[in-house]
C-alpha cells in the first residue's frame, strides 16, 4: 500500500471523519478537493482549513498553503484509496445491493432485518457512486458488525469500480430494467454494467442471492455460488403475496411455519425486495420473529413506495428517479386501487437517450389503456410526444403549481 495512504489513514483514524463539502465539513474531518463540472473543489480548500479541517487533499499545487495542504495526483482516486484500505481493515460482512429498481428499498428492508441482531451500517441516503460509496465506508463505525453498501451506476466499469473498493463478500441485483440508457447506450448495455456485480462474487467465491422467479437474474449468476428466494416451490425462501391495498402483505414460508407480514409498503413490485430481505435475514441466523419485526417496523421514505393519507385523499407516491420500467409498474399497481376518482401525475423520465421519445409515448399509450379519470404530465419529454389524449401537460414543475 502507498506510503501517502497509510499516512492519511494514521490521520483519519484519530477523528475518523471525511468531508468534501467545505461548507458543512466538521472540525477534525479530512476535506478533499473534488472537481465537478462546474466547480473545483482545491478553490475551497482554504475555507475548509479555517472551518478546522484537519488536513485539506488537493491535486492542484497552486493552491498549497503550508503543511496542512495535501498534494496527491487524484484527489478523487485518493479519496477511494483511502476507503479501499480502510475496508481491507474490517473483518465483517460486506453485502453490496444493486440493481435498476428497489436498490434503496431494499437496502433498507435488509438493514431493517440484519439491526434486530447485528450493529449494521447501511449506505446514507443514496450515496452509491463512485464518490458516494467510499464516504460511505469511511462512515462504518468501529462498532459495525455489518455493513449494507448500495452500488448505484450510469456507465459500463461502475460497479466493477465499486466492488474492488468495498470487497463485498454478498450481493443483491434487485432486478434489471431501462435506466440510464443515454450512459449504457441500451438494454444490452444496462445488463452487461448490473452483470459486473456478479463477475466479482464469481471471482472472488463470494455469494449472490437471486430472484429464482427472475430468469434474467438466473441466467447471468450460473456458476456463481447463490441463495434463491421467489414465489412458492421456487426457490431457497419463499412467500406469496396475499394483499396489496393499500399496503403490501405477503405469507412468508419460514422454518417456524408461515407467517404473516404487514408492511407499509405500497405496490406488489416490493414483493422481491422484502423477499431479498428475508433471505439475508435468514441466512445470517436472524431469528423470524425479528425479521417480521424489522420489515414491519420498516416505514419508506423520500418518495419511494409511500402511501400518504390526507383528509379526503389517499396519494401513491413513488417518484424519486423514475425510468420507463419503474413508472409502468407504479402506474399498473395503482390501476388496481379502488377509489371513485382517480389522478395520475408524473414527470419526465431522465438519461433515457436516444430511447427517450419511444419510452415516453410507451407510459401514454399504457395509461390511455387505463380506467383513469384525470393525467397530469409535467415536462418537454411527454409535451413533445402528446397528441389528442386529453392529457393536461406543463412545461414543468413551476408552472404545474399554479394551474
Amino acid at each position: 500500500m502507498d506510503i501517502l495512504i497509510r499516512e492519511l489513514y494514521r490521520i483519519y483514524r484519530n477523528h475518523r471523519k471525511v468531508s468534501i463539502d467545505s461548507r458543512t465539513i466538521e472540525k477534525n474531518a479530512i476535506f478533499f478537493a473534488l472537481k465537478g463540472e462546474n466547480y473545483d473543489g482545491n478553490s475551497f480548500a482554504k475555507n475548509a482549513i479555517a472551518k478546522e479541517a484537519t488536513i485539506a487533499v488537493i491535486d492542484d499545487p497552486k493552491y498549497k498553503v503550508d503543511d496542512k495542504y495535501i498534494l496527491v495526483r487524484d484527489s478523487l482516486q485518493t479519496l477511494q484509496d483511502l476507503a479501499k484500505y480502510h475496508r481491507q481493515q474490517m473483518d465483517i460482512p460486506f453485502i453490496a445491493i444493486s440493481g435498476t429498481n428497489g436498490k434503496t428499498t431494499t437496502k433498507e428492508l435488509i438493514k431493517a432485518v440484519l439491526c434486530q441482531k447485528y450493529h449494521t451500517f447501511g449506505t446514507k441516503e443514496n450515496l452509491n457512486n463512485h464518490i458516494g460509496v467510499p464516504i460511505s465506508i469511511l462512515s462504518i463505525p468501529t462498532k459495525a458488525e455489518m455493513a449494507v453498501i448500495e452500488m448505484g451506476a450510469n456507465h459500463i466499469g461502475e460497479i466493477s469500480l465499486l466492488c474492488n473498493i468495498t470487497q463485498p463478500g454478498f450481493g443483491v441485483i434487485t432486478n434489471i430494467g431501462k435506466a440510464h440508457l443515454e450512459g449504457f447506450g441500451n438494454i444490452d448495455g444496462v445488463i452487461k454494467a448490473k452483470s459486473e456485480l456478479y463477475h466479482f462474487l464469481k471471482s472472488n467465491k463470494g455469494i449472490v442471492f437471486t430472484n429464482h422467479d427472475d430468469k434474467l437474474l438466473m441466467k447471468l449468476s450460473e456458476g456463481n455460488q447463490r441463495i434463491t428466494y421467489g414465489s412458492v416451490n421456487s426457490g431457497n425462501y419463499t412467500a406469496i403475496i396475499q394483499n396489496t391495498i393499500p399496503y403490501l402483505g405477503i405469507l412468508w414460508k419460514s422454518p417456524d411455519g408461515p407467517i404473516k407480514i404487514n408492511t407499509k409498503l405500497f405496490g406488489d413490485y416490493n414483493f422481491y425486495n422484502i423477499l431479498a430481505a428475508i433471505s439475508i435475514g435468514e441466512f445470517f441466523k436472524v431469528n423470524t420473529d425479528l425479521i417480521k419485526k424489522g420489515i414491519e417496523s420498516f416505514s419508506p421514505g423520500n418518495n419511494r413506495s409511500q402511501v400518504i393519507n390526507t383528509v379526503s385523499n389517499m396519494i401513491f407516491m413513488d417518484a424519486y428517479n423514475a425510468n420507463p420500467t419503474s413508472m409502468e409498474l407504479a402506474i399498473l399497481q395503482f390501476d388496481k386501487m379502488p377509489a371513485k376518482h382517480k389522478v395520475i401525475i408524473i414527470g419526465d423520465m431522465l438519461e433515457l437517450g436516444k430511447e427517450s421519445h419511444n419510452e415516453h409515448k410507451k407510459i401514454l399509450e399504457l395509461i390511455k389503456k387505463l380506467k383513469i379519470d384525470q393525467v397530469i404530465l409535467i415536462g418537454e419529454q411527454f409535451k413533445s410526444v402528446l397528441t389528442d389524449e386529453g392529457f393536461i401537460v406543463f412545461n414543468d414543475v413551476d408552472e404545474a403549481k399554479h394551474w
